[in-house]
């Protein structure tokens, strides 16, 4: 493997000073799990890797005032067990309970994972239907960037030159609302999905969709909301058909590429598939059931 120089800072501070200093040259660390591979592939050769590992406050998990923040550095394990975000946000706690294996998990950061801006990474279309804010800070101070601005392509983020991820922050759900995220996979542990999709609704006492949030991963080349299909489905009854119809619209709305480990034709017929039941599934998660039609 490639010889680099490992650099801990003990602050947000020193690790922007580290990125600004080396440039190109360096890479940032969080839980590593891609980033070592990569390395030892020689897919990726920084000579400098700047670790995260120590700067404070990238781990606190908070729940306050109506909304949800985590630092960068908090692990999948973390969300995992958290019992707050598995009732409050159970689509996230979805994403993360068969990403991987526990080892992964343990160290595996939702920051990396939003970072690494892959097609496949399974905590994107959560945070997307989420309506997150992603917290950064470089050279220049802070700004916050609304999630759907964030991914650019495959391995492309709307980060600056040196500026780090600090913190995920989400709004509450609105009150009633149900969610879901199914990953499709090959095999229901350890593997990466052939297709992601998030799904949040709110229901008014009549079984109506007030509001709904359908966001999909490896769709396209980006995670993206079907807003056409969400607009469909807003104020019509919560039925089986309608939200096959939705699946449908959400197809027309997608641009998802065949690779060597599916086609681009099965991906549209799973979509089609997946969120309808994606919706029976958060629709059980509050005692609501279909209504006939």
């Amino acid at each position: 493997m490639r010889r680099f120089t490992y650099h801990e800072p003990d602050s947000l501070t020193g690790a922007i000073a580290l990125l600004e200093e080396n440039g190109a040259k360096a890479k940032l660390l969080a839980g590593g799990t891609d980033l070592i591979i990569e390395i030892k592939q020689e897919a990726k050769t920084p000579d400098h890797l700047v670790s995260l590992r120590s700067v404070p406050g990238l781990q606190d998990m908070e729940y306050s005032n109506r909304e949800l923040s985590f630092g960068a550095m908090v692990t999948h394990r973390m969300i995992e067990k958290s019992e707050l975000i598995r009732e409050k946000f159970s689509l996230l706690s979805d994403a993360v309970d068969n990403l991987g294996s526990v080892q992964v998990r343990n160290v595996a950061t939702i920051g990396g994972n939003l970072c690494s801006a892959a097609p496949s990474a399974d905590t994107a279309a959560p945070v997307m239907a989420l309506q997150a804010t992603l917290v950064v800070k470089g050279p220049a101070g802070e700004r916050r960037i609304p999630i759907e601005d964030f991914f650019k392509g495959p391995g492309k983020t709307a980060l600056e030159p040196a500026e780090i991820l600090c913190c995920i922050s989400i709004p509450a759900l609105p009150e009633g609302a149900a969610s879901c995220y199914i990953k499709h996979a090959r095999r229901k542990a350890m593997d990466l999905p052939l297709l992601g999709i998030a799904v949040i609704i709110v229901p008014d006492d009549n079984i109506v969709c007030r509001e709904a949030r359908i966001a999909l991963t490896l769709a396209g080349p980006i995670p993206f909301r079907a807003t056409k299909a969400e607009a469909f489905v807003t104020g019509k009854p919560l039925s089986r058909q309608i939200w096959e119809q939705a699946g449908e619209i959400a197809v027309s709305e997608s641009n998802p590429r065949t690779s060597f480990r599916t086609t681009a034709e099965y991906r549209k017929k799973m979509i089609c598939a997946l969120i309808p039941r994606a919706a029976e599934v958060a629709l059980q998660r509050i005692n609501r059931a279909w209504m006939k039609g």
